[in-house]
């Protein structure tokens, strides 16, 4: 082609990107132009938007009357400057929102010197000096940080476009999101072309600010990757990191966390490409996604902790809001959502925050629909998954969680066929999650602390089987990344729920299978959490299973041998040498009892025994010089010099304690007597007694399972 030629269609490109950009109306995000009066309505109109604009406008208020910082950056996590910044961040959206509500320039105004003075700096920062790891951060100590600033910044900046003029327009993008873009893609091109939810903030920051600039080759990049092949980018996460039924392989809580940029970004692509149908892509995967996220909390509100979680997160937390809106306004999602809406006592500012307050104002709100299921995980929805039995109204629910999921990639826990379980509003048996002050420079600046990987990570730290003192892979990660568990048996009835799954690699020659239950004997309040965990081996192994209980041990019916004067850790690693061993004792009986008290209810394990058990009680807390972790408690079941062994355990909510009136009813445990009928590699049968009515189960393992009662 003569070069004359080629710089026709080099200036036609660019007319026509301008031209693009200039025909695009602003705002063009969450609050859209054709919109923009609908919202004024609605804020004062109907009480959960009402309220949440009060809320921002409170902080743009603030905001406005405060001297603009824009610090050289210098603190890890949780420092002066990550907060200053943060903040930055968070006032530029929120004053964008403000400007557009009310039309009062000093909200613009604030954005657009607040930005101007980023646009002077930035160029003159050198590499974060604490960053996490290379080429790492440059405005903060990890590069996850910068572009969770710019995801929130270009949607301020989207408000104000209309306000700014071309030049001003200009200095912002061409000496801020430029460099910043580049910084993210290139600098930092590993982290943009990863399958992982730093990944998924980096392509969402840049394929943002690529819309929103009229500039489509950052699209492009965001949407295939740096190399436009689909080999990464944002539709090579969908596809990879996702299950079909909407799991997000990291786990809940990370789910949580990457939604936000997954449906952010999503909502972007449709104002701007609307013929992509992504809220169609993989059969409503984004759709899945929310209601998966959701049916992966308790009724009190918490994500599972499964893998590197931190244990107060909740479903109120803002990366939910925008997802629950976003899913209700634009994927037709059904009215239960309207319930966790109103929990979260808040809505985005916005076209979709309107659509929620006002079905809420009209009275459409029904009950969340908690539900027992099986979410599988892996891209193919082969790589296991997890199972959920609950039982009970959303006041009182007894819920469990078996994990039989994949590795979960670097925030992996080595903890397959780990049970949770939940009642009465509470954890009873609990998951330590990550080992990590969020935020809190002083503890190891905020990161994960040492323990995360030599306690955290490890299978002794969960209820699951941990085989002769060692965790499951070696606490190998890509050992643990080469296979996953496999459902054996999923069914929730009327008369019963139940999870079986297998886990054949995590120990060598040692396969286990797990099976969990929920069932409702004749005359109880509550059901009985009925689990039965086989190990099958060829060689002689110490078994450990350890239940991490919430509350405090009130009754055993054995004696135990309290440690009086000196605490000793329980072994020397993977794990054992956080534990100081409290007491243990070596069982003479056919059934131990452990009986603890948790926000006023009783729950007894009663579990077959023998004269190779023990029991040790356990506290968390050993070799922690820095005193990171918390003082967590277990008793551990423990088989020795034993080849296959079958743990049964049932575990009972029963009574309950007033310390307002003064009075404890029930505090005795009704299930009694287990006995083992017969026990061989592809069956499991025993009978217990219920309130003086005898049950037998029988489990079959050649994917059949069998729960029969007998009175």
């Amino acid at each position: 082609m003569p070069r004359t030629e080629r710089l026709c269609l080099v200036w036609l490109l660019i007319a026509g990107l301008l031209q693009s950009a200039k025909a695009q109306q602003h705002p063009s995000i969450l609050l859209t132009r054709q919109n923009i009066e609908n919202v004024r309505n609605g804020v004062a109109r109907y009480p959960l938007l009402q309220q949440s604009w009060k809320e921002l406008k409170k902080d743009a208020d603030k905001a406005i009357k405060a001297t603009i910082d824009v610090p050289m950056p210098h603190d890890a996590g949780g420092g002066v400057t990550h907060e200053q910044h943060k903040k930055n961040y968070q006032n530029i959206l929120a004053c964008g929102v403000a400007w557009q509500i009310t039309n009062d320039d000093r909200y613009a105004r604030y954005v657009k010197e607040l930005l101007m003075q980023y646009a002077a700096v930035y160029n003159t920062w050198p590499r974060h000096p604490r960053r996490k790891d290379a080429p790492g951060g440059k405005m903060f100590w990890q590069n996850l940080n910068d572009c969770v600033w710019q995801v929130y910044v270009i949607q301020g900046y989207d408000c104000i476009y209309d306000y700014l003029n071309a030049d001003e327009r200009k200095k912002i993008e061409d000496n801020l999101f430029e460099p910043i873009v580049k910084e993210l893609s290139e600098v930092n091109g590993d982290i943009f072309n990863r399958i992982h939810n730093h990944g998924t903030w980096s392509v969402a920051a840049v394929g943002m600010t690529g819309y929103v600039c009229g500039r489509k080759e950052w699209v492009d990049m965001a949407l295939h990757g740096s190399k436009k092949d689909d080999k990464s980018g944002f539709l090579a996460q969908l596809n990879r990191l996702f299950s079909p039924d909407g799991y997000y392989t990291e786990g809940p809580y990370y789910q949580r966390y990457a939604i936000l940029p997954f449906i952010l970004f999503a909502k972007t692509i449709h104002q701007y490409q609307p013929e992509l149908g992504i809220y169609n892509y993989r059969s409503g995967l984004l759709k899945k996604a929310v209601n998966t996220a959701l049916q992966c909390t308790y009724t009190n509100k918490v994500f599972f902790p499964v893998n590197d979680a931190m244990k107060d997160k909740t479903y109120e937390s803002e990366e939910l809001v925008y997802a629950v809106d976003i899913a209700y306004s634009d994927m037709q999602s059904a009215d239960d959502l309207l319930d966790i809406a109103q929990q979260q006592k808040r809505v985005i500012v916005s076209d979709a925050g309107v659509k929620v307050a006002k079905a809420i104002a009209e009275g459409k709100t029904k009950p969340f629909a908690y539900q027992p299921v099986w979410i599988s995980d892996g891209a193919d929805g082969n790589e296991g998954g997890l199972g959920i039995l609950r039982w009970g109204s959303n006041d009182d629910q007894a819920c469990v969680v078996m994990k039989a999921a994949s590795q979960g990639m670097g925030h992996g826990h080595f903890d397959r066929l780990n049970i949770l379980y939940y009642d009465n509003n509470t954890e009873v048996f609990s998951d330590y999650g990550a080992v990590r002050f969020l935020n809190i420079e002083t503890k190891n600046g905020g990161n994960y602390t040492r323990e995360n990987t030599t306690w955290g990570k490890q299978t002794i730290a969960h209820n699951t089987i941990a085989v002769d003192k060692q965790s499951q892979y070696r606490a190998n990660e890509k050992a643990g990344d080469r296979s996953a568990p496999r459902l054996v048996y999923f069914n929730a009835t009327s008369q019963y729920q139940v999870v079986c799954a297998e886990e054949d690699h995590a120990f060598e020659g040692v396969q286990l299978v797990r099976t969990a239950i929920l069932f409702k004997p004749q005359g109880a309040a509550m059901p009985l959490l009925i689990d039965v965990f086989k190990a099958k081996s060829a060689a002689p192994h110490q078994y450990d299973l350890p239940f991490w209980y919430q509350g405090h041990l009130t009754d055993s019916n054995f004696p135990i041998t309290a440690s009086k004067t000196q605490l000793l850790p329980a072994g020397g690693n993977y794990g054992y040498q956080h534990l100081w061993v409290n007491g243990e004792t070596k069982m003479n009986t056919a059934n131990g009892v452990i009986t603890f008290i948790n926000n006023k209810r009783f729950y007894s394990t009663t579990f077959l025994a023998d004269t190779n058990t023990s029991v040790s009680f356990v506290t968390c807390g050993a070799n922690d010089p820095d005193f990171n972790l918390r003082n967590e408690k277990a008793y551990i079941i423990t088989t020795k010099a034993a080849a296959g062994h079958t743990f049964i355990n049932i575990t009972e909510p029963h009574g309950k304690t007033n310390p307002v009136a003064e009075y404890t009813v029930g505090f005795k445990p009704q299930t009694k007597d287990i006995k083992l009928v017969s026990d061989d590699a592809d069956n499991t049968a025993f009978t217990f007694t219920y309130n003086k009515v005898t049950y037998k189960v029988n489990l079959q393992y050649n994917n059949k399972l069998s729960f029969i009662t007998i009175k």
